[in-house]
C-alpha cells in the first residue's frame, strides 16, 4: 500500500523550494550571502525530504510484510 508523503518529507520539499528561490534571487541580485543561504537551505531541505522518503518507504515495507504475515 502506497502511503502519502509524511510531514518530514513535505517540510523538506518546502525548504528545498524556498532555498532554490532564495538562491536564484541572490544570484539575480548579485547578493552572494542570499545565494549561499539559499543553497544551504536547498541542500538541507533535500536531505530532510530524503529522510522523510526513507521513513515512508520503510513504513510501506513494514505494511507489506505485515500483510504477508497475516495471510
Amino acid at each position: 500500500m502506497k502511503r502519502l508523503p509524511n510531514d518530514t518529507e513535505v517540510r523538506g520539499k518546502i525548504d528545498e523550494a524556498a532555498g532554490t528561490v532564495k538562491e536564484n534571487v541572490g544570484r539575480a541580485t548579485r547578493n552572494p550571502d542570499l545565494e549561499a543561504k539559499g543553497a544551504g537551505q536547498r541542500a538541507s531541505g533535500n536531505l530532510e525530504a530524503s529522510v522523510g522518503k526513507a521513513k515512508r518507504k520503510i513504513s510501506e515495507g513494514l505494511d507489506s510484510l505485515g500483510d504477508k504475515i497475516n495471510k
